[in-house]
């Protein structure tokens, strides 16, 4: 039993950890700097519709600062998520997406509470954005549910395959709704060619019946 499943187990942690690898980075580091009239710097991630975005920042020190966090969206609404004022430290948030198509935006804004001279103000930033499957914490369920490792791994490896085949269901959609454009933009386009076609026919008709008038009133043609 042990040397059969042996095998197994290892397949399994192979595979869960090439999905890891080829699954995308969200994590960033990055200094951002205090105006009184600060601009937002946004940093954006893909999130469909009903997904689950755990946004965990560290704030570094920064002495007469005041750093404001907002999470939006790029849909049509503009839909403001969560607004906060004044994060210091580690701060977490989680909010599910409500745009069917688009990213999420995490902007900071940087307040300078005092104008000095001298040499600018920054901080430091360590943000981390999970998203999906990505922010399911599996240590809460393996907890919660007396889950094994491997049944752990397996947990994290079914959520894995069906962030997958929800992408590729989504793929498929816009896949279908691009043919169908491009269906409707050549029925459009062949429509307009033919109305060309027959304008342009009927218009050298009525120039020769017009010139065959206008000979006639000459006494150029019989």
């Amino acid at each position: 039993m042990t040397l059969a499943a042996s095998p197994l187990r290892c397949f399994y942690a192979i595979f869960v950890a090439t999905l890891l690898l080829i699954a995308p980075a969200n994590a960033i580091k990055f200094e951002i700097q205090a105006y009184r009239y600060p601009p937002a710097k946004c940093i954006w991630n893909t999130a469909r519709k009903g997904e689950l975005v755990i946004v965990t920042a560290n704030v570094g020190p920064g002495e007469g600062q005041r750093l404001d966090v907002e999470i939006v969206d790029s849909g049509p609404e503009k839909n403001v998520y969560l607004n906060k004022r004044g994060i210091v430290g580690e701060a977490r948030f989680a909010i599910t997406a409500h745009n069917d198509e688009g990213d999420v935006g995490v902007c900071f804004r940087n307040y300078l509470d005092v104008a000095e001279g001298g040499k600018p103000k920054t901080r430091v930033i360590d943000l981390d954005v999970d998203i999906g499957a990505d922010a399911v914490d599996y240590n809460a369920i393996a907890n919660q549910e007396s889950l094994s490792a491997l049944e752990t791994e397996m947990r994290k490896l079914e959520g894995v395959v069906k962030e997958i085949v929800d992408e590729l269901n989504y793929l498929k959609k816009r896949e279908e709704r691009f043919q169908s454009t491009n269906m409707s933009t050549h029925s459009r386009v062949q429509t307009f060619a033919w109305f060309t076609l027959f304008s342009l026919v009927g218009l050298g008709i009525w120039q020769i019946f017009h010139l065959r008038a206008f000979f006639k009133r000459k006494y150029l043609i019989d």
